[in-house]
C-alpha cells in the first residue's frame, strides 16, 4: 500500500506580494509607455490621457495590508516625461498577526526636466494593523515632483479607534544624488492617545506630508498659505522646495483642505479616482 503524503499544518496564514515597475518616456506624441511590469496582487492601470500627461491608477488586488504582506513600486520618468500616480482607493493596513509587519516600498525616479505627481489616496490605519512604509524620489536635473502622503488613524465616523497599532514611515527626496529631505515618522500604541497630545495632533484623526520640489516652488508659497486651514502650515525649506503638514479632525475635513492645495501645486485637477 502507497503511504499517503503528510499534511504539515502552520501557524503561518498566505501573505500577499505584488509590484509594479514601469517607465515613460516623452516623444512627439506625448508621454507614452516604455516598459511595463507588474505582479502578484499589484496592478497599474491607464484610462485615457491628454496629449502630453500619462496617468497610472495604481490597484491593489488584496484588498489592503496586513502583517506579511509585501509591496513595492518603481517608477521611472525618462527626460521631458509627465506622469501623475494615484491609487484606485484608499488604501487599508489591517490588523497583523504578533510579531509581523506590513511592507510598501516605493522607488520614483525623475529624469531631467520631467514631471511626476505622486497622489495615492488615503491609507488608512486599523486597530491592531503594522505598516513600515518607505518613498523614496529622485530627481534629475530640472525635474519637479509633487508628492502627496495621505494618512488617517481609523475612521471616526464608524467609531474606530486605534488604540495598539505600529507604525514606520520614512519619505527621502534627493536631487543629482544629494539628499534634500528627509522624513520619517515612528509611532507604536495607542495611536490615538499619541495625536491627541498637544504638540503632536492635538486631536487630529488624520494628516498629510506634502512636497514640492522644482522650479517656481517659490512664487507658491504665498498662494499656498492663503487657501491653508489653521491646522496647517507650508514653508519653503530650501530654494526650489516647499513642504506642507496638514491636520483634520478626519478624512472628509483633510480632503476639504488637500484638494485646493494639490490644484494649486499640480496646475491641474486631480485625476479621476480622487473625484469618486
Amino acid at each position: 500500500m502507497t503511504a499517503l503524503p503528510t499534511l504539515i499544518v502552520t501557524d503561518a496564514q498566505p501573505r500577499a506580494v505584488g509590484s509594479v515597475s514601469l517607465k515613460v518616456t516623452a516623444s512627439d506624441r506625448g508621454t507614452e509607455i516604455a516598459r511595463l511590469r507588474h505582479e502578484g496582487s499589484m496592478r497599474a492601470l491607464f484610462p485615457r490621457r491628454d496629449s502630453q500627461r500619462i496617468t497610472a491608477v495604481l490597484v491593489n488586488t488584496a484588498g489592503g495590508v496586513t502583517g506579511g504582506d509585501r509591496f513595492s513600486v518603481r517608477v521611472e520618468a525618462g527626460e521631458g516625461a509627465d506622469i501623475t500616480i494615484t491609487t484606485q482607493a484608499a488604501e487599508r493596513a489591517y490588523r497583523a498577526q504578533p510579531g509581523q509587519t506590513g511592507r510598501v516600498d516605493t522607488v520614483l525616479t525623475i529624469g531631467p526636466n520631467a514631471r511626476l505627481a505622486w497622489l495615492p489616496q488615503e491609507t488608512i490605519l486599523f486597530d491592531g494593523s503594522s505598516l513600515e512604509r518607505r518613498l523614496t524620489v529622485d530627481l534629475g536635473a530640472g525635474a519637479s515632483a509633487l508628492i502627496v502622503e495621505p494618512l488617517i488613524f481609523g475612521r471616526r465616523a464608524m467609531n474606530e479607534g486605534v488604540s495598539s497599532a505600529r507604525l514606520s514611515d520614512r519619505i527621502t527626496l534627493r536631487r543629482d544624488g544629494v539628499p534634500i529631505y528627509l522624513d520619517r515618522i515612528c509611532m507604536e500604541g495607542d495611536l490615538v492617545a499619541r495625536m491627541s497630545r498637544p504638540a503632536t495632533g492635538q486631536g487630529a484623526a488624520a494628516t498629510s506630508t506634502v512636497l514640492f520640489a522644482g522650479e517656481g516652488a517659490e512664487a507658491r508659497l504665498a498662494a499656498a498659505r492663503a487657501i491653508l486651514p489653521e491646522t496647517a502650515g507650508i514653508s519653503l525649506v530650501r530654494p526650489g522646495l516647499l513642504a506642507a503638514r496638514l491636520l483634520a479632525e478626519d478624512g472628509f475635513d483633510l480632503r476639504r483642505a488637500l484638494l485646493p492645495l494639490i490644484r494649486l501645486l499640480a496646475d491641474d485637477d486631480l485625476p479621476r479616482p480622487w473625484m469618486i
